[in-house]
């Protein structure tokens, strides 16, 4: 490239020595033409040089200015060098620059993991029944599912990032999670009660700990687990325990006290010797329902009381139960009366256990009602509906209001009548429990103190799917 620049400008040179010498001394026309030709070849030579560089110089451009730019496409000799020098800064450049990217490009991609387990654990937070809190080292709240939510009241994006004690109004939870971060004991485990729609609600609450290589505290976890149920169930168990115990007791006493005053030798006539036995008779008959009525509700409550279902008609069972009672009324002076069979009241159940429920609504109606008084039976059908409904009404001493939600509950007996009448306070639960736990029915009760009562259930009519569905 050098030697052609430099011919180009020898010609051009004695093209224009030979102009000058034209114009000052006359020279014959074959020189003058041969300068001419000789200064066009040097100019088109020129022109050559100059475009095959700046052809040069714009890839080079080109090529630095792209991502990857690698300068060794260049064809001009005199450019050579320079590129060297720029292609050697650039290698330089480039390399940090390339492991820069790279680390961007692990960077991003460690972002999209954490994106995704964040929404996993978001997803599995969100899918748990329990409530469950997170809070950093400051007490602030950092994550929440929505059963914390729904159950402390607060929205987590509001409640992100500010004390804990800001966003519950029951700090009993907080000073909880505080003692835990400041103890840094790893687990721990409390029994909390907390307000649940105007009502105390009880939680089993796992206070975790998180600690960092150093052993500080990173982050305090809260679990609560609801154990409302597990709290009723465990005292209707103590209820019903003290309840049994109680019931057992008083015929167990009787018994042993006659049995002993019998053995001593106190009765000293067979009038007194008889009265001792009945009244140890009785109480064993007493103790005796008491059990067999406790059995049948365990058998009912556990699915293991043996049903036998079949289509029988009501009417019948309420003759029978009538014949049943009608000495016990009669002793009383008490009008029982019953309405006559029909055959198109047939219902799908246990025939054994319909004699029970009726037999229990008759005698307490018979138990209540004052001497004179009356007890009647009714039932009705409806078509529409599908159901049969019996009831039992008496002209008794009736039942407080107060008391009315409670009469089917286990061991229940109206302080107001215990003076009245004995009992268990099992029967009428007996009654719910075959009703409509075994036959899908439904008790009911209506009752005003001092005007009578009137107690009866309701189940569906029999029809030929029923034996078949059951």
């Amino acid at each position: 490239m050098k030697r052609v620049l430099g011919l180009c400008l020898l010609g051009l040179a004695l093209s224009c020595a030979g102009c000058i010498a034209a114009a000052t001394i006359a020279l014959p026309g074959p020189i003058l033409l041969a300068c001419g030709i000789l200064g066009l070849i040097a100019a088109g030579g020129l022109t050559y040089s100059l475009i095959h560089l700046a052809v040069d110089v714009h890839a080079m451009t080109k090529t630095l200015r792209s991502e990857h730019p690698i300068l060794d496409s260049v064809r001009c000799s005199a450019l050579k060098p320079l590129t060297a020098a720029l292609q050697e800064c650039l290698d330089k450049t480039n390399k940090p620059l390339l492991e820069a990217r790279r680390e961007i490009q692990d960077l991003g991609l460690q972002l999209q993991l954490l994106r995704r387990r964040k929404s996993g654990i978001e997803a599995i937070l969100n899918s748990i029944h329990d409530a469950v809190l997170v809070c950093d080292d400051q007490d602030r709240l950092i994550l929440a599912n929505p059963a914390a939510e729904k159950l402390l009241g607060f929205e987590s994006e509001k409640a992100a990032l500010k004390p804990l004690k800001d966003n519950l109004s029951d700090n009993s939870l907080a000073d909880l999670i505080i003692r835990a971060r400041s103890s840094k004991v790893r687990h721990v485990r409390h029994e909390l009660s907390l307000n649940r729609s105007g009502s105390a609600a009880w939680y089993d609450c796992l206070l975790s700990t998180v600690l960092d290589d150093s052993g500080q505290v990173i982050s305090v976890v809260a679990v609560l687990h609801d154990i409302t149920r597990e709290k009723e169930i465990s005292q209707a168990k103590n209820d019903f325990v003290s309840h049994v115990s109680h019931e057992l007791k008083t015929p167990l006493a009787s018994i042993n006290a006659y049995a002993e005053m019998l053995v001593d030798g106190e009765a000293q006539d067979e009038a007194a010797i008889r009265q001792f036995c009945e009244i140890i008779q009785g109480q064993a008959q007493r103790l005796n329902r008491l059990i067999e009525d406790i059995l049948n509700i365990s058998r009912i409550e556990s699915g293991l009381m043996k049903v036998n279902r079949q289509n029988l008609s009501l009417a019948l069972i309420i003759r029978d139960a009538v014949e049943m009672i009608q000495s016990y009324a009669q002793e009383k002076n008490i009008t029982l009366t019953a309405p006559a069979p029909i055959l198109c009241d047939q219902v799908y159940a246990d025939r054994d256990m319909m004699m029970q429920v009726v037999v229990n609504l008759l005698s307490n109606a018979v138990k209540y009602t004052p001497a004179g008084g009356s007890v009647s039976v009714q039932f009705e059908m409806n078509d529409v509906d599908g159901t049969i409904t019996v009831s039992v009404t008496d002209t008794g001493i009736g039942i407080p209001e107060q008391d009315m939600d409670k009469l089917f509950g286990k061991f229940f007996r109206v302080e107001a009548n215990k003076n009245f009448a004995k009992g268990t306070g099992l029967g009428l639960n007996l009654v719910r429990q075959i009703v409509e736990t075994v036959h899908n029915g439904r008790v009911f009760v209506r009752s005003k103190q001092g005007q009578g009562s009137t107690f009866g259930f309701v189940l569906p009519i029999a029809s030929s799917k029923t034996a078949l569905i059951a």
